[in-house]
């Protein structure tokens, strides 16, 4: 039956492509076309219904879907000149009025490109596809496509462009008088890893919080895992890596393959943390698992784990003191470089692997002062914070050199400030800095229940919002983003009994 009637072998291969089950994907899409073309005799044109078809626009549309799922396939196998191909055939093939095929084709262009490296046209081809999936009415369907300009623009150092990307696409989620469009903690989620950039640090909390607070439920699919990626890095930011570790941890078990290019993975996250606690145990074994050196071939895909590799040898020549090995790593950052200079749209891209460490150089790192002058200049506009503060103590030599710079000197001293707080910050908590109110003490105890917001309103007889905001207060003076984390830091203070009554 699904072979007889070409818009059901249509939809059944959408299906496939939607659980990732690619084989048998192409056998459904030639059942399809080869019943259009018994059915009309003409290849390439908008069909003629036959009798027995029920939709007749779904089967007109059927040669264009054909080829936008061609395109998703193509993609899918890596294969990025058929993805192109394919991509075009389906524009060709639609009418200019068919917006969701075009958006779809726009956004798999937008993949294939962004996976490529070639980040401007992967930007262009995803505002084509959020033009078109508004026009088609699928306003939810375009927090996805803001989650991946949002992130290009971040690779690029443009921090501000993707701080407008999320307030656009929180201006189509109305919070008030309707339903909370599916996405829209995942713009929150986003707002705080760019807040947290920008080394603000409360605003970063606040934007996290209100992501968990509308709840996972209602997120896309990579939700789970982003969420946790940005409470680690909000983690590392306050001084406590083993919280950020055990985030992360968290945060690979959750994790599910998505179309997103994986530029960023929580492996290489985790090697980067354990390297910037001493670990270098640990992140030798992720050099050993990844199958990674520094003889291959670059690729944007795996551009921050070759940046990751090379923090991490850098580290053993500092232990083992080879020179000739130091001078292997050393070309290899050089040819990270261009090559990410090299790439259309791509110039910030490797900023971080112009700060990698060298345990011979004054200056603290591997590469020539220049670059590191180029690295802070492409920042510093953007008030980019965190790349560089990131990179620890070490850096803190190197940026008191830069200070000395005619150019950009109040921006050097601020990262250098921010690196001294990060390095003098106690590994313990020594006490609140502002004590909790006898009414957040309430909500704080009834935390360490099993009760949920509104029974806790109901037990301190005040409304849902008014809980909500003495949460966000706790939250804000114990330093944590999460109920579990509030409890656990208020025990570890005294505020509450061992029991809990949990």
């Amino acid at each position: 039956m699904v072979r007889a009637r070409p818009v059901l072998a249509v939809g059944f291969a959408g299906a496939m492509l939607a659980v990732g089950e690619i084989e048998g994907v192409e056998d459904r899409l030639r059942d399809s076309e080869r019943r259009l073309d018994t059915t009309t005799g003409i290849r390439g044109r908008s069909p003629t219904p036959p009798a027995e078809i029920l939709d007749d626009e779904e089967f007109r549309r059927l040669p264009a879907v054909i080829e936008l799922y061609r395109t998703a396939l193509a993609l899918t196998r890596g294969d990025g000149v058929s993805t192109v191909r394919d991509a075009q055939r389906a524009f060709d093939l639609s009418p200019e009025d068919d917006h969701l095929v075009r958006a779809g084709a726009a956004g798999l262009l937008g993949l294939a490109y962004w996976a490529s490296g070639d980040l401007e046209a992967a930007h262009r081809w995803y505002t084509e596809c959020v033009a078109g999936l508004l026009q088609a009415g699928h306003t939810a369907d375009t927090f996805g496509c803001a989650l991946a300009l949002a992130d290009i623009r971040l690779a690029q150092g443009r921090l501000s462009e993707a701080i407008r990307t999320y307030e656009n696409a929180l201006r189509r989620a109305p919070l008030e008088g309707g339903p909370i469009l599916r996405g829209t903690a995942d713009m929150y989620e986003g707002m705080s890893e760019l807040r947290l950039e920008s080394d603000d640090l409360p605003a970063a909390t606040q934007a996290l919080l209100r992501s968990q607070e509308l709840g996972g439920p209602i997120g896309l699919p990579q939700y789970r895992y982003r969420s946790r990626v940005a409470a680690a890095r909000i983690r590392t930011a306050e001084g406590d890596p083993v919280g950020a570790l055990h985030l992360l941890d968290e945060a690979e078990r959750v994790y599910v393959s998505d179309c997103f290019p994986n530029v960023r993975p929580i492996p290489a996250l985790k090697a980067r943390l354990h390297l910037a606690r001493g670990e270098s145990g640990e992140a030798l074994v992720w050099v050993r698992e990844s199958g990674l050196s520094v003889q291959d071939d670059l690729s944007y895909l795996r551009e921050f784990e070759h940046i990751t590799l090379a923090r991490v040898l850098l580290a053993g020549c500092a232990t083992e003191g080879s020179q000739p090995a130091l001078h292997e790593v050393t070309q290899f950052l050089e040819r990270l470089l261009t090559a990410a200079k090299e790439g259309a749209g791509r110039e910030a891209s490797s900023s971080s692997g112009c700060f990698c460490r060298s345990p011979t150089r004054n200056e603290g790192t591997a590469l020539p002062r220049s670059h590191h002058w180029n690295a802070v200049t492409l920042a510093e506009p953007e008030g980019c914070v965190r790349v560089i503060v990131d990179e620890g103590p070490p850096m803190a030599s190197l940026l008191k050199g830069l200070a000395k710079q005619a150019t950009a000197r109040d921006y050097v001293r601020r990262l250098h400030a921010a690196i001294t707080t990060l390095e003098h910050r106690p590994a313990d908590r020594p006490g609140l800095i502002e004590p909790l109110s006898e009414r957040e003490l309430d909500v704080l105890r009834l935390l360490g229940t099993d009760l949920d917001g509104p029974d806790i309103a109901q037990e301190l007889l005040v409304s849902l919002s008014t809980v909500r905001t003495h949460t966000q207060k706790i939250y804000a003076k114990l330093g944590v983003n999460n109920r579990r984390a509030a409890v656990r830091v208020a025990e570890e203070l005294n505020l509450l009994p061992r029991s809990g009554g949990r």
